[in-house]
C-alpha cells in the first residue's frame, strides 16, 4: 500500500525544484515564478488521482516542464543570469582576478547550456543541477532512459566543443 500523499509535506517542499526547472526552460524569474503557482494549482486540483501516482515528484516535474515550454514557446525569453554558483564563485577566491575569471566561466557555460536544444538543456538541468537519475528524467521527459542518456550525452559535447572554441580562440 503507497503512502498518503500530502500537499504540505510531499508537494510543497518542491517549489524550489519547480522553480529552478521553470526558471531553466523560461530564462524569466517572473514567468518561473507564475509556472510554480500553476504547477501547484494543477497539481491540487488533481489532487484525487493521488494514489495512482507512482511519484508526486515526477509529476509536478512534468506538469512544470510542459508548462514551461508552453509558456517559453509563446514568449521570447531574455536570458538572465542563473543561480547563486555566481555569487558563490566570487567568494571561492581572494584574488579578485580569479573570482572574475571564474565568474565569467560560470556564465558562459550558462549560456551555453541555455542555447542548447530544449530537450538536451532540460535533461541536463534535472541531471547536472537538481541531480536526478536517468529514470526520473525519462519520467518527468516522457521519453526513455536511452532517449535521456543521448541528449544528456549530446548536450554535455556541444558544451565541451563551444568552450573549447571559446576558450582557444575568445568571442
Amino acid at each position: 500500500m503507497k503512502n498518503e500523499i500530502s500537499f504540505k509535506n510531499d508537494v510543497l517542499p518542491l517549489k524550489n525544484k519547480l522553480y529552478r526547472l521553470a526558471l531553466r526552460i523560461t530564462m524569466d524569474t517572473g514567468e518561473a515564478e507564475d509556472v510554480v503557482q500553476d504547477t501547484l494549482i494543477r497539481v491540487w486540483n488533481k489532487r484525487d488521482e493521488w494514489d495512482e501516482l507512482e511519484s508526486i515528484e515526477a509529476y509536478c516535474m512534468t506538469i512544470c516542464k510542459n508548462l514551461s515550454l508552453d509558456r517559453h514557446e509563446k514568449k521570447d525569453a531574455q536570458n538572465i543570469q542563473l543561480d547563486e554558483a555566481l555569487h558563490d564563485s566570487a567568494e571561492i577566491s581572494d584574488n579578485p582576478e580569479s573570482s572574475l575569471e571564474l565568474k565569467d566561466r560560470v556564465e558562459l557555460v550558462h549560456r551555453l547550456i541555455n542555447s542548447l536544444p530544449d530537450k538536451q538543456k532540460i535533461a541536463i538541468q534535472l541531471r547536472e543541477i537538481e541531480g536526478k537519475n536517468y529514470k526520473d528524467i525519462a519520467d518527468i521527459m516522457g521519453i526513455t532512459e536511452e532517449d535521456v542518456k543521448v541528449s544528456i550525452f549530446r548536450g554535455r559535447q556541444k558544451i565541451k566543443q563551444k568552450f573549447l572554441e571559446f576558450e582557444n580562440y575568445g568571442l
